[in-house]
């Protein structure tokens, strides 16, 4: 065998190796994160769901990058007077994280667009109602309105999967989650909704 297809197959084991190693990691944090997760040390006494769709490795991280202004957070959603609140923006940890409360009609198909946030954390909470949503992951889908700073928003053509959105659970889209809020369900005409913009810790 001569030094070049030596060269190659040394390359071929180290590169197998890093894959490996890179999955073995990512399987980690996977099971570190889900172990943390069920754990609900994020918040015990929190009595409404966080849904499946999450992403557990993101959440775990971010809450540790910041956990008191996470725990304003689910203080602020565990709220029992949450359902008699206003429509309006209420603060919850200066400009790290505010929330805001909707009342109207949730939308048709065709009328709900596509989005991400790149500095904020959507949290997305149904006080009143019940909506399908969509969750697609960003690579698989493509910009139509390019990133608008101002506005933390970019919007998007993608396909992805569809959650419904109740009373009794909640959700979290980091910038990697391309979602698609506030779909109507039929019997459903009213929508009373809170958002908690949550800075993203890079």
């Amino acid at each position: 065998m001569n030094i070049k297809k030596l060269i190659f197959l040394s390359i071929l084991i180290v590169s197998g190796n890093l894959v490996i190693a890179q999955q073995s990691d990512s399987t980690a944090l996977v099971k570190k994160a889900n172990k943390w997760f069920k754990s609900r040390v994020w918040a015990p006494d929190l009595k409404i769901k966080l849904d499946k769709s999450v992403n557990r490795v993101d959440f775990e991280r971010q809450y540790e990058s910041n956990k008191e202004m996470w725990d304003k957070v689910f203080r602020f959603l565990g709220d029992s007077q949450l359902s008699n609140l206003a429509p309006g923006r209420y603060p919850v940890d200066g400009d790290n994280a505010y929330a805001t409360i909707t009342l109207g009609a949730p939308k048709n198909l065709e009328d709900a667009k596509w989005e991400s946030h790149r500095k904020y954390i959507d949290l997305q909470y149904v006080i009143m109602g019940k909506v399908k949503l969509g969750v697609c992951p960003l690579p698989l889908a493509k910009v139509t309105e390019p990133y608008n700073e101002k506005k933390d928003a970019a919007h998007y053509d993608a396909g992805g999967k569809y959650y419904t959105a109740t009373p009794q659970n909640f959700f979290l889209f980091f910038p990697e989650d391309v979602h698609r809020p506030d779909i109507k369900v039929k019997g459903f005409d009213t929508l009373k909704k809170l958002v908690i913009k949550i800075r993203y810790h890079q």
